[in-house]
């Protein structure tokens, strides 16, 4: 179905399709100058445009051939082609003119109103002209925009020559376009280089807050124009060889954005021209999988075994971890304009060396803690009387799950966790407190949820996650409640990837939720985050598609985590959908924002509002420091916390430093003796982890 440009067209012109009497004509030149005034047939006209022959090729500026002084365009192709308009009107003959010079294709109503408003028009460069068996003689014009043109010309022979020329039109301009990226790539050089000459001291240096911006800023929007172009590139070269998809290092013109010296540097690990940051910590950037930020301390025995985690040693957590909500500091803004100024857009972060600063006070194995932080709506799915209530209320459960795994809004990098770190926690959930239908309303408070001190009146849900892969780094979690037969099994890689003023991370991996007693799974994916502003007070939003499935019930749902639009738009939002793939119904869709309020609407007429922050939190338990193991998060990284929550960076960066060289020793010395690394909790099955002893095999 055609967009606004089609839906434009609404009438006037048969539904047959007539012969299309395409011809080159001189734009803009009186009626006695054109080729058909002259006596050449549409066709012979057209053909002459197409190459060889006594006309002139589109796209040059010749002297009027009738007298005139000033330039003209040279010829354009014109002509009747039948257009599809929608289900009602159907094929519509309308009057094309393509301007090669301009690279538009404009339609008329007639070849009589064609020197009137055209009816609609589309940008050829970067647009993709393919052929089509859904009609006789049709072919599809979609342009970079999104709109999209079926076109039916009279014959195969006419249909060829309009799609050969509209092809040289847009290939001809994305040429153009990667001509002038080159000048500006040439430029933007230039500017570089004349900023990194600059002194070392005195009044203007290469280390001058405007000029770091001016050339972090022109990398990152070149970078940007360059994805652009790469992509329009990808779609022509797919659209050209429909049985061969290029490789990621393929590109038609070959234009591979800008290169600098100090790219390498940062892939290899030797930035050394960044200046000391010591201030109070305010800004960091999403966990991503930094290779020389994975620090090792001494590992344990070799082969080791699980440790077992006693319940009478966990306290409730007391440690406040809220973040400062500021900006960027003007010292370490510096640091930040001269990083992000020597990154390419899409580049890998794994062997980029980011400042100590940036670190949130805690790992990413506990971040993934958080994410459990209602417990409560987690067990009553298990309560669901029918599949559908228990598949909705998983939803329910996950789309509240992210905002308290935030400590505050603004955007933070846990501690990437090291190869054989744990961390250990559990929840109790009093049992007079359990909502165990999915219409009740959830408790209206904000506060921490009061703890039963019997622990017969409590459901106990414990939680382990461990790091298990440096390369790629891998963590899993597990956890279970033995009293509701549920367990959840999960294993996430990170990726991040630097995207001009901010930093994107995926989480590759799955989960999968178990209702024992009802024998059934689901399997759901996470969405990517993204830490934006990176340069003023960084916020972190969500975004992506993902997904929740049960093969053994038919349910699915999908859920949609929406960035917000450049211009305008609402931040945070998310909608979703629960289907019953069999029979093919919605039985419920959800809106709103992860992070305050949701909307829920079921098949039967019911709605239900949540409001995140209003949610019970129910603290973690978790032994005191001086009972936890060498590996365990909060013991492994307490000194980098303790000289972060002092505002000491260099402390920190000093008691980092010892523990990535731990890390080094370790790794050579396993390489030395080729003995692969063994997680304790987690067993590799095919391409996934799984805890050692699941609820599921122990029951």
């Amino acid at each position: 179905m055609e967009r606004a440009a089609q839906g434009a067209d609404g009438g006037g012109g048969s539904n047959s399709s007539s012969r299309s009497s395409s011809r080159a004509t001189s734009a803009g030149s009186s009626p006695s100058c054109s080729l058909a005034g002259r006596g050449v047939s549409g066709r012979s006209a057209a053909a002459g445009l197409g190459g060889g022959g006594s006309r002139s090729s589109p796209g040059s500026v010749a002297a009027s051939p009738c007298g005139g002084s000033g330039p003209r365009r040279e010829p354009a192709l014109e002509g009747v082609l039948s257009k599809y308009t929608n289900l009602l009107q159907g094929w519509q003959n309308r009057y094309f003119v393509l301007d090669f010079e301009a690279g538009i294709l404009q339609y008329f109503v007639n070849e009589q109103s064609k020197h009137q408003k055209p009816r609609g028009a589309l940008s050829l460069s970067g647009a993709i002209v393919s052929l089509s068996d859904e009609a006789p003689h049709m072919l599809v014009v979609y342009s970079a925009n999104g709109e999209m043109y079926k076109l039916r010309a009279a014959d195969a022979k006419e249909k060829q020559f309009w799609v050969t020329q509209l092809r040289a039109c847009a290939k001809h301009h994305m040429e153009m376009n990667s001509k002038m990226m080159t000048q500006v790539e040439g430029q933007q050089k230039n500017l570089v280089h004349a900023i990194e000459s600059l002194p070392g001291s005195g009044p203007l240096t290469a280390l001058d807050q405007d000029l770091l911006l001016l050339k972090a800023t022109s990398a990152a929007t070149l970078s940007c124009l360059g994805e652009c172009l790469s992509l329009l590139q990808q779609s022509l070269h797919q659209a050209s060889q429909p049985s061969h998809r290029p490789g990621a290092s393929e590109s038609i013109l070959g234009w591979h954005g800008p290169k600098s010296h100090s790219t390498e540097q940062l892939k290899n690990g030797t930035l050394g021209s960044l200046p000391s940051a010591s201030a109070s910590i305010t800004w960091a950037i999403l966990p991503n999988s930094v290779e020389d930020e994975q620090t090792c301390p001494p590992e344990p025995e070799p082969n080791s075994g699980p440790e077992l985690v006693l319940s009478e040693d966990e306290k409730s957590d007391t440690e406040d971890q809220e973040e400062t909500e500021v900006g960027v500091m003007e010292d370490q803004r510096s640091v930040i304009l001269h990083l992000i100024s020597q990154l390419k857009l899409g580049m890998d972060l794994t062997k980029v060396v980011l400042p100590t600063f940036i670190l949130e006070k805690r790992s990413l194995l506990e971040m993934y803690a958080d994410f459990l932080a209602h417990p409560d709506l987690l067990l009553a799915v298990t309560a669901g009387a029918t599949p559908q209530d228990r598949v909705i209320g998983f939803v329910e459960y996950y789309l509240t799950a992210f905002h308290e795994g935030r400590k505050g809004t603004l955007a933070k990098k846990p501690y990437n966790p090291i190869i054989g770190e744990t961390f250990h926690c559990s929840w109790e959930v009093p049992k007079d407190r359990f909502k165990p239908k999915r219409t009740a309303a959830p408790t209206p408070s904000g506060h921490e949820h009061p703890m039963a001190d019997d622990p017969s009146k409590n459901y106990k849900m414990r939680f382990v996650a461990e790091q298990v892969s440096h390369h790629p780094p891998i963590s899993c979690f597990y956890c279970e409640c033995k009293e509701k037969r549920l367990c959840i099994n999960t294993h996430v890689w990170t990726k991040s990837k630097f995207m001009g003023m901010s930093v994107g991370v995926s989480m590759i991996g799955e989960g999968v939720l178990r209702l024992l007693e009802h024998g059934e799974e689901y399997v759901f994916t996470l969405p990517s985050a993204y830490a934006r502003s990176i340069l003023t007070i960084p916020w972190v939003e969500l975004g992506g598609k993902v997904s929740i499935t049960c093969a053994k019930t038919g349910y699915s749902a999908t859920v949609i985590f929406h960035t917000k639009p450049f211009y305008g738009g609402k931040v945070h939002r998310v909608t979703a959908e629960v289907k019953h793939n069999p029979t093919n119904t919605i039985v419920c869709k959800a809106h709103g924002e992860w992070n305050g309020t949701l909307e829920f609407t079921y098949n039967n007429g019911e709605t239900k509002v949540i409001d995140t922050t209003m949610l019970p939190v129910y603290p973690k338990k978790i032994r005191p420091l001086e009972k936890q193991g060498p590996m365990e998060s909060r013991n492994l990284w307490r000194e980098v916390t303790r000289c972060l929550r002092l505002g000491d960076i260099d402390a920190a960066t000093e008691q980092k430093r010892r523990l990535e060289e731990k890390q080094r020793t370790e790794e050579r010395k396993r390489e030395n003796l080729r003995t692969p690394w063994r997680p304790k909790y987690f067993i590799q099955e095919g391409d996934g982890w799984v805890y050692f002893n699941p609820l599921w095999k122990a029951h």
